[in-house]
């Protein structure tokens, strides 16, 4: 995902063993590590989070997103919670979408509301870029505040999140990896104060809505003016054809001349050179090619156009 700064400011493991802690008594389990999830509570709560995009609002589908288009991500809760939203692309890389220290990025969500990122208030858009393929967008939710410095930390020099305004450096990289630091990070509080939920979407190749195609430009027609005859030789359309006169006209007049005659018949130029008095050009119509020489020595003009096809 790429974060993209709009005008208004300038600047797209292995799973882990299970651990029995008791606790006044009460047995709690490990977060469970799932491929498709990533972290899950293992205990029942009453709290629930939920994370879908705005081409899937059910959260359960798949929907496709092309390079350049625009994303939106939403989430809410039925408890008041900490929410954080990671985003894991098919390489590995992970984002720390919320929090973030724009104007929109607070965490904190109220019971019942919906939040979207970016919001209406961020100077920012989410775009869609590469790698192709399947992006997870992780929603953690949490009753108190979850410590992520292990995870992922603001700087406000020299850093890779500076330089992308207020966004996070994210220390950890890959699904594994990320599901295995949260585990740690909710491993102190409550277990029935915490939940999970995960959102996908699919960076596919080809063109979305948001492609615009480009204008249809007319063909721009070459008009070949008429050079003067200086009294030269006419080229006689041969395929092997010599001829030699004398002239006070400069090299570039007599070279232009002849070429002008070759590019009436449709031939193209595709490279010129001169070297103490030798002219050279290159010319094609298709398949067939010509070669235009100019050779002056004393005033006296020795020309040579050689046809293949």
């Amino acid at each position: 995902m790429k974060k993209n700064l709009i005008a208004a400011m300038t600047l797209p493991l292995a799973l882990g063993s299970a651990l029995i802690v008791t606790t006044l008594g009460t047995a709690s389990a490990a977060p469970k590590i799932s491929a498709q999830s990533i972290i899950v509570n293992p205990v029942q709560t009453s709290m629930t989070v939920k994370v879908w995009t705005d081409r899937d609002t059910s959260g359960t589908q798949t929907p496709n997103y092309y390079v350049n288009d625009k994303i939106r991500i939403y989430t809410s809760v039925n408890q008041d919670a900490y929410v954080y939203l990671f985003n894991v692309d098919p390489t590995g890389k992970v984002d720390l979408i919320l929090p973030n220290r724009y104007a929109g990025g607070a965490n904190y969500v109220r019971a019942g509301t919906v939040k979207a990122f970016p919001s209406s208030q961020d100077q920012f858009t989410f775009d869609i870029a590469a790698p192709y393929g399947l992006n997870k967008v992780l929603a953690l939710a949490s009753k108190t505040q979850l410590n992520l410095n292990d995870i992922a930390t603001f700087q406000t020099q020299n850093s890779q999140a500076a330089a992308q305004g207020g966004f996070a450096d994210v220390k950890v990289q890959g699904q594994q990896q990320l599901a295995q630091a949260l585990s740690i990070v909710v491993n102190p509080v409550p277990q029935n104060t915490w939940i999970s939920d995960v959102a996908y979407y699919n960076v596919a190749q080809g063109y979305g809505n948001s492609y615009q195609q480009p204008a249809y430009q007319q063909p721009t027609t070459v008009v070949i003016q008429p050079q003067p005859s200086y009294g030269f030789p006419v080229y006689s359309n041969q395929e092997d054809w010599r001829t030699s006169f004398t002239s006070d006209r400069s090299a570039d007049d007599v070279y232009n001349y002849y070429a002008a005659e070759l590019q009436r018949q449709g031939y193209r130029q595709t490279d010129r050179s001169a070297n103490r008095g030798r002219y050279a050009g290159q010319f094609q119509n298709g398949n067939a090619t010509s070669e235009l020489r100019i050779t002056l020595s004393g005033g006296r003009y020795e020309i040579v156009i050689i046809k293949r096809q």
